[in-house]
């Protein structure tokens, strides 16, 4: 696993890049999909990123209202390296150019996934696809060449629909847990994201962050109680 993911990556900081990016294609298929399914949107309308940090505990959590998956499509697509990472992508990009094909690669989850393991020791990816039941946990941690599925039992971790992940990271990368570096990261990776993306703000108050130059938008917002809900 590691010597795989350094062989792709140079800089650390694109882990970040990537899995927003993930997130994104994540909501691009669902979107696409509801035009023709309205129901796949009953769980909330919401098409949205949001980025939780812990610099406390080096956690950072990535959640996305997207599409989901089902446990079969957590084994499909993060199953292996091999059948969810670059040489897949390659080949499907390849065949729908041949084929003038282009929605299939939307929500194409694996790649880049394995981008966080660059800073992670472990990684749990909690999801919940609008075609299931049940949502599904996928963990591993870096050093291991194995992963474990079971289905998520805890009434606090459930979500409507979509995925979070939940970066354990490495002692040395801690620093990338600070509300901060996240926020630069994404000005300066991510600001082509058509979304929006929420981060978290331990105190302050809140305030719309807006770049002229792309769609994107960040929101800032205060980790403020009413009760057991969050105030936006």
């Amino acid at each position: 696993m590691d010597l795989i993911v350094h062989s792709l990556y140079s800089n650390k900081e694109v882990f970040l890049r990537e899995l927003v990016s993930n997130a994104s294609d994540a909501l691009d298929k669902l979107r696409y999909l509801s035009v023709t399914d309205p129901d796949l949107l009953k769980d909330g309308p919401e098409l949205d990123i949001r980025i939780q940090t812990d610099k406390d505990n080096g956690i950072i959590t990535i959640t996305d209202s997207g599409i989901g998956m089902t446990r079969q499509e957590l084994v499909d697509s993060l199953g292996t390296i091999a059948s969810s990472g670059t040489a897949k992508f390659l080949k499907t990009l390849k065949e729908s150019q041949e084929a003038n094909v282009d929605s299939n690669l939307i929500g194409q989850f694996g790649v880049g996934f394995y981008s966080a393991f660059l800073v992670s020791d472990k990684v749990a990816v909690s999801t919940k696809s609008p075609k299931s039941e049940q949502q599904y946990v996928w963990e591993a941690e870096a050093e291991s060449n194995s992963y474990t599925i079971r289905e998520e039992t805890d009434p606090e971790k459930l979500i409507p629909r979509g995925t979070r992940l939940t970066l354990y990271l490495k002692r040395d990368d801690k620093g990338f847990a600070h509300p901060e570096r996240i926020q630069k990261l994404l000005k300066n990776y991510s600001q082509f994201v058509s979304f929006p993306i929420y981060t978290w703000q331990e105190k302050g108050f809140t305030k719309e962050v807006t770049n002229p130059s792309s769609s994107l938008w960040l929101l800032e917002w205060n980790l403020a109680y009413a009760g057991h809900s969050l105030i936006f």
